[in-house]
C-alpha cells in the first residue's frame, strides 16, 4: 500500500482523476435514486385472504382458517401463524423467520394452499401475497353534492386518465362500493309462476353467453370467425332474458318476475370529504418512480383538467407524502449544510486554512461516492439515509484528519512538500486503515438486527459503510499529493486581507492550545499516570453510577418513540349488529369535536401560521386510516369494515407551517369527545409510524369463555394505570344468529339439509349468477329476495322451501329454528384461539417500559394463578423490542470480536487491543448522560448510536497506543512514551471529536417533531464522542501502564506488550 500511496502522491493527475471520477458518477446518479419518506422494506409477511360469502365466523374458522393452518404446518420458513376469522372472509398472517427468502416461502406456501381441494363450494380463490410496508403518494378527493353513482362515474374517469399519464403506473379507486347487479324476485312472484331460484340461475347462465364457435375456412375469402354473443352487460339486457317459453309460444321474461337493480353492492359504506360525498383515487409509487414527480404530475392533471368536470363536482388533493418528503428532506439537507459548516470551521481553527479546505474536500467526495452506490445497495433518498449523512458527516474527516495533520507537523519539522506529504501519509496508513475497519465493523451489525425495526435502520449503515471507505480511499491516494503543495509560513504576520488576519487569529488560537497542552493537559496526565490505579478506580466509580441510573429507572427507556405525523384520525368500533345510523351519529359527534377544536385552535394561532386543519374526511362503514396503519405495521386485521365501524381523518398542515403539533389537536379532541359509552372502542391516533401497540398481551387456551373472563380481568387491572388509555381487547361480541336444522319428517320427504342451506342462502344472501366486466369494474351478478323481503324475521317463517317433487312447503314445517349469539370475529394463533388485550400509554404521564415490567412481574403472574389454563405472552412493541434488543446483542458481541481482531493484527498483540476496547463502555457513560442533559427518554435509536459510537471511541485509542508503541520503538520509557503519545496525540484526537460533534450539533438542536425520533441516536454518538475524549486522553494512557505494570509483574522487565 505504500508504494501505492506513493505513486498517488507524484501523479497528480491520476489522483484528481480518481477525485473528478467519483465526483461526476456520483453527480450523474443523484437523479437516478428513488424518494419516499420512510424506505420500502419486506415485513416477513404472508398474507392469505380467502373470501367466503355469507359465511358466519365459526364457519370461516372451521371450512377457511383451519385448513390453511394445517396446510402449511411444519415448513421450516413459518414462524408463526395467526388466523382472523370474521364474517364472510379467513385471513391468514404468515409471519416467516428472519432470513428467509420470501419469495421462495411465498411459493411454497401457495403450493401448499393450492393443493386445498376441501375448501367450501361458496368460497373464492385464496389471494396469497407478500406484504411490503409502503403506501399511497397521493389521493385525488372527487367530491360534491352528487348521487353515489356519478361519483363513482367522475373517480374512475380521474383514475383512467392519470393512468394514461406517464409517470404514473399504479392507480386505484377508495372508499367506493364495489359495482352490483341484483337481480330480486319475491317470493310472491316465485310462487305465481312456479319457479325457484336455481331455474331462474340456470336460465340467465344459458341465456347471458358469450362463446366462441371456431371458425370457417372458406376458399376464396380465408377464414372467418365464428362467435356466440349473448352476453347481458345492462339491466335492460337482463330484463330482455327468456325463463321459460310455454306451450302456447308465451315467453317469459326476467324483467316480468324480478326488478333489476344496477347498483352497488349491499354494505353501509360512505365517505364525505369536507362535508361532501366523496370518492379517492389513490396514486402510488412503484419501483424507482420519484415521489415528488409523481405528485406534481397528479397535481398539475387536477389543475389542467378540473374545469373539464360539471359544476359541483370538486377534485382536491389528499393525503399528499410528497409535502410530507419535500419538508422532511430539505430539513435534513439544511441540518447537513449547517453541519457541513460547522465541521470546516472546527478544522479552519485548529489547521491552516488551506489545510483545512483539503481535508473538507473528503466529505464531498466521500459523499459522491456513496451516493453512485446506494441504487446498487437499494437504498433510496429518505429520512432515514439523509439521517445516516448527517450521522458521518463529522466522522468522515477523521482519517483525513490523522492524515492531514501528521502531514503538516512534518513540513513544520522542516521536511519539504512532496516528501513530507509522503513521508507523512505512509507513516499514519496502517492505524488510519484499521480505524476506518473498526469503524465499519462497528456499524456492520446494524445491517443484520431483526424486526421492523432492524429494518428500517439498516438504511444506516448501507450509508455509513462505502462513505467510510470513499473517504479512505481520498485521504490515502488523493489528500497526500494536494498537501503536497503545502509550504511551512515563516512569517505568520505577512499576510494581507482575510486570509492574513485568519492566519494570525488561527495562530493565535493554535497557541493558545499548545500553552493549554504545556500548562494544564501535561501536568493532569503526568498526575494521572502517577496515580493511574486511583485514575482507574475513579472511572470504574463514574460507570457504576451511571449504570446505576439507568437500573434504577431514573433514566426512562421508551423503546420506540411517536413519530409525530401530518394525520390525526379518530376511529369508533360500535358494538357488531349496530345499524348504520348509530354508527353515524356517533362519527357525527366526532367530526363535531374535530370542528370545534379547529377553531379553538385557529383563534389561538397567531398570525402568519396556517390553520392547523387542512382538509377532513369522514367515512361510515370503514376505517380507511387505521387500515392503512394497521397494514404498514404488519397487522393481521388488513381490512376494518362494517356497519358498525366509522372514522374521522384529519389531514393537518405541514408541521413547518402549523402552529400547533398533532398531539396537541389529538390530545384536545379526545378530551373534547369525552367518553362513548355506546362504543365498544374509541382509538385516537396522531403517529405516521408505530413498531406496534404500547401494550399488547395474548392470552390463550382451550376454554373460550376463560379467555373472556381473563381479558376483562386484565383490562380492569390496566385500567387502574391513568396514564394507560385506549385499552381494548380482540374479543367482539357477535350479531344475533338463528341456527337452522331440517326436521325429520322433512327429511323423510326427500329434502336433504344442503337443499334447505341452499335455498336459504340463495333468499337471503343471494346467489351469484354471473361475473362480468365492465371496463376496468368486475361486477357482481346476484340473485336474492327484494331488500324488503330480507328485513324481518317473518320473512324467513313466510318463505316457501321448494322439494325434490316441485311441491312448495312453508319454511316452519321443514325447518326448526334456534335461536343464538356467535362471535364477531375468531383470532388463533399457532391454532389455538387467542385474545389480545391492547393498550397505549400517554408518554406525557407514563413510560410504557416501566408499565411492561409492572405487567410481567406483577399483574400476569396473578392471572396465571386466577386462570390457570390460560397463557400468556407479548406482542406488538413489547415482542419487537425483545426480539430487536436480543438480535443487537448477539450480532453486537460479534462485532466486538471482529473489532478485536482488526486492533490485534496492527498492534501484533493479543493484550493492547484490551487496553483500546476498554474505552467502549467508558463511551456509555457520556451517552448516557447526554440524554440527562438533553433531557430525553433513553430509546432502541440510542442503542444504535452506542453501537456506532464503538467504532468512534475505537479509532482515537488506537491511534494513541500506537503513537506509544513507536516511541518505545525509539527507546523511550513507558511513562516518557505515554507522556509524549498523549501531548503529540491531543490535537488530532480533540479536532476528530469536534468534527464528529459539529456534524451532529444541528440535529441535536433540532425542533421538527418529525426528526425528533431519530435525534437520540445523535446524542448517543455525539456526547458520547466527547466523553471517550476524555478517556482517549486520560484513562488509556494509564490503562497502558496499569497492563505493563501487570506484564512486569508476572513476566519480568525485559517482557513486552
Amino acid at each position: 500500500m505504500n508504494s501505492l500511496i506513493e505513486w498517488f502522491a507524484k501523479n497528480g493527475v491520476a489522483a484528481n482523476l480518481l477525485a473528478i471520477f467519483i465526483a461526476i458518477v456520483g453527480i450523474m446518479t443523484i437523479g437516478t435514486i428513488r424518494q419516499e419518506v420512510f424506505p420500502e422494506f419486506s415485513s416477513d409477511m404472508i398474507y392469505v385472504r380467502v373470501i367466503y360469502p355469507g359465511a358466519a365466523p365459526e364457519e370461516v374458522e372451521e371450512g377457511i382458517s383451519q385448513k390453511i393452518e394445517e396446510a402449511i404446518h411444519g415448513l421450516i420458513a413459518v414462524n408463526k401463524v395467526t388466523s382472523t376469522s370474521g364474517e364472510n372472509s379467513s385471513l391468514v398472517m404468515i409471519e416467516l423467520n428472519p432470513g428467509t427468502d420470501a419469495a421462495r416461502a411465498l411459493d411454497e406456501i401457495k403450493t401448499r394452499i393450492d393443493a386445498i381441494d376441501t375448501f367450501p363450494e361458496e368460497s373464492e380463490k385464496p389471494l396469497i401475497e407478500e406484504i411490503i410496508m409502503r403506501k399511497q403518494v397521493i389521493n385525488v378527493a372527487v367530491s360534491g353534492d352528487a348521487p353515489e353513482k356519478t361519483l363513482r362515474h367522475y373517480a374512475s374517469k380521474v383514475r383512467d386518465q392519470l393512468m394514461a399519464l406517464d409517470g404514473i403506473t399504479q392507480v386505484e379507486l377508495a372508499n367506493v362500493r364495489e359495482m352490483e347487479i341484483s337481480i330480486e324476485i319475491s317470493e310472491s312472484a316465485l310462487r305465481q309462476y312456479s319457479m325457484t331460484f336455481d331455474e331462474v340461475a340456470m336460465a340467465i347462465r344459458k341465456s347471458s353467453v358469450d362463446l366462441p364457435g371456431g371458425s370457417i375456412k372458406v376458399e376464396d375469402s380465408g377464414e372467418v370467425l365464428l362467435r356466440t354473443k349473448g352476453q347481458a352487460k345492462e339491466s335492460i339486457e337482463f330484463e330482455q332474458i327468456i325463463l321459460r317459453t310455454l306451450p302456447d309460444g308465451t315467453r317469459i321474461r326476467l324483467g316480468q318476475v324480478a326488478t333489476i337493480i344496477d347498483g352497488f353492492e349491499e354494505n353501509d359504506r360512505e365517505s364525505f370529504f369536507d362535508g361532501e360525498r366523496c370518492a379517492l383515487v389513490k396514486v402510488f409509487r412503484v419501483g424507482d418512480e420519484n415521489a415528488i414527480e409523481i405528485s406534481e404530475i397528479v397535481q398539475q392533471y387536477i389543475k389542467d383538467s378540473a374545469h373539464l368536470f360539471p359544476k359541483g363536482i370538486n377534485l382536491k388533493t389528499w393525503q399528499d407524502d410528497s409535502i410530507y418528503l419535500a419538508g422532511r428532506r430539505d430539513l435534513m439537507i439544511r441540518n447537513g449544510v449547517t453541519g457541513f459548516c460547522l465541521v470546516f470551521m472546527v478544522l479552519a481553527l485548529f489547521l491552516r486554512f488551506r489545510l483545512a479546505f483539503w481535508v473538507s474536500l473528503g466529505i464531498p467526495i466521500s459523499f459522491l461516492g456513496t451516493f453512485w452506490l446506494m441504487p446498487s445497495l437499494d437504498v433510496s433518498i429518505s429520512m432515514i439515509s439523509l439521517f445516516a449523512f448527517i450521522v458521518v458527516l463529522g466522522i468522515v474527516v477523521d482519517d483525513a484528519i490523522l492524515i492531514g495533520e501528521n502531514i503538516h507537523a512534518h513540513h513544520e519539522r522542516g521536511t519539504p512538500g512532496l516528501k513530507g506529504s509522503v513521508a507523512g501519509a505512509i507513516e499514519m496508513a496502517k492505524p488510519v486503515t484499521f480505524a476506518v475497519a473498526t469503524s465499519i465493523a462497528a456499524f456492520a451489525p446494524l445491517i443484520f438486527v431483526s424486526g421492523n425495526t432492524g429494518k428500517i435502520m439498516k438504511f444506516i449503515p448501507l450509508i455509513v459503510i462505502p462513505t467510510l471507505f470513499f473517504s479512505l480511499i481520498e485521504s490515502l491516494f488523493i489528500l497526500p499529493k494536494h498537501l503536497s503543495h503545502l509550504r511551512k509560513v515563516d512569517n505568520i504576520h505577512q499576510g494581507k486581507g482575510f486570509v492574513g488576519a485568519w492566519r494570525r487569529f488561527q495562530n493565535r488560537f493554535v497557541m493558545r492550545m499548545d500553552q493549554f497542552v504545556i500548562r494544564i493537559y501535561k501536568p493532569t496526565l503526568h498526575w494521572c499516570l502517577k496515580w493511574r490505579y486511583l485514575t482507574m478506580a475513579t472511572s470504574l466509580a463514574v460507570f457504576m453510577i451511571t449504570m446505576g441510573l439507568v437500573a434504577g429507572g431514573h433514566v426512562r427507556f421508551t423503546f420506540f418513540p411517536p413519530v409525530e405525523g401530518d394525520n390525526i384520525a379518530a376511529a369508533v368500533t360500535m358494538p357488531l349488529g349496530t345499524t348504520t345510523e348509530e354508527t353515524k351519529r356517533a362519527v357525527m359527534k366526532l367530526e363535531q369535536a374535530a370542528i370545534e377544536v379547529r377553531k379553538e385552535l385557529d383563534a389561538e394561532t397567531p398570525d402568519g401560521y396556517k390553520s392547523i386543519v387542512r382538509h377532513m374526511l369522514r367515512s361510515i362503514g370503514s376505517q380507511p386510516f387505521m387500515t392503512d396503519q394497521s397494514r404498514s405495521g404488519g397487522s393481521v386485521s388488513a381490512n376494518i369494515t362494517g356497519a358498525h365501524t366509522g372514522e374521522v381523518h384529519i389531514e393537518a398542515s405541514p408541521a413547518e407551517e402549523r402552529m400547533f403539533n398533532a398531539y396537541e389537536l389529538a390530545r384536545r379532541w379526545r378530551e373534547k369527545v369525552g367518553v362513548m359509552p355506546e362504543a365498544e372502542n374509541l382509538q385516537f391516533t396522531a403517529d405516521i409510524f408505530q413498531a406496534g401497540d404500547a401494550i399488547n398481551v395474548v392470552l390463550t387456551g382451550a376454554n373460550f369463555d376463560e379467555l373472556q373472563d381473563a381479558a376483562e380481568w386484565l383490562k380492569d387491572k390496566l385500567g387502574d394505570y391513568e396514564e394507560v388509555i385506549d385499552i381494548a381487547d380482540s374479543f367482539r361480541e357477535g350479531k344475533e344468529e338463528i341456527q337452522l336444522q331440517i326436521k325429520p319428517e322433512a327429511e323423510a320427504l326427500g329434502l336433504t339439509q344442503i337443499d334447505l342451506a341452499r335455498q336459504v342462502r340463495s333468499a337471503f344472501y343471494g346467489e351469484e349468477v354471473q361475473r362480468i366486466q365492465r371496463g376496468r369494474d368486475d361486477v357482481r351478478v346476484m340473485l336474492r329476495y327484494p331488500q324488503k323481503e330480507r328485513q324481518s324475521l317473518a320473512n324467513l317463517q313466510n318463505m316457501r322451501i321448494r322439494m325434490p317433487d316441485g311441491k312448495e312447503i312453508p319454511f316452519n314445517e321443514v325447518a326448526q329454528l334456534t335461536f343464538g349469539r356467535g362471535y364477531e370475529s375468531i383470532r388463533r394463533i399457532d391454532r389455538r384461539r387467542a385474545v389480545n388485550v391492547t393498550a397505549d400509554v400517554d408518554t406525557s404521564k407514563g413510560n410504557t417500559q416501566v408499565l411492561n415490567t409492572a405487567l410481567k412481574k406483577e399483574i400476569l403472574p396473578d392471572l396465571r394463578k386466577k386462570f390457570p389454563g390460560v397463557y400468556w405472552d407479548f406482542e406488538g412493541e413489547q415482542s419487537e423490542q425483545a426480539e430487536t434488543i436480543a438480535s443487537m446483542s448477539y450480532l453486537y458481541g460479534i462485532a466486538l470480536i471482529i473489532i478485536y481482531g482488526l486492533l490485534a493484527i496492527p498492534f501484533s498483540s493479543y493484550i493492547q487491543p484490551i487496553i483500546v476496547m476498554a474505552a467502549i463502555p467508558f463511551g456509555l457513560i457520556g451517552a448516557i448522560w447526554g440524554h440527562i442533559v438533553m433531557g430525553m427518554d433513553v430509546t432502541i435509536l440510542s442503542g444504535f448510536g452506542v453501537v456506532a459510537l464503538t467504532g468512534v471511541v475505537v479509532n482515537d485509542s488506537l491511534v494513541m497506543v500506537d503513537y506509544v508503541n513507536r516511541k518505545r520503538s525509539i527507546g523511550l520509557s513507558e511513562m516518557e512514551s505515554a507522556k509524549q503519545a498523549g501531548m503529540s496525540r491531543f490535537r488530532p484526537i480533540i479536532l476528530t471529536s469536534l468534527t464528529t460533534f459539529a456534524g451532529l450539533t444541528p440535529l441535536l438542536l433540532e425542533k421538527s417533531l418529525q426528526a425528533k425520533f431519530l435525534v437520540p441516536m445523535g446524542v448517543s454518538l455525539g456526547f458520547g464522542v466527547i466523553f471517550a475524549t476524555v478517556i482517549t486522553l486520560i484513562l488509556v494512557p494509564s490503562m497502558y501502564l496499569i497492563l505493563e505494570d501487570i506484564r512486569t509483574f508476572y513476566f519480568g522487565p525485559n517482557d513486552k506488550l
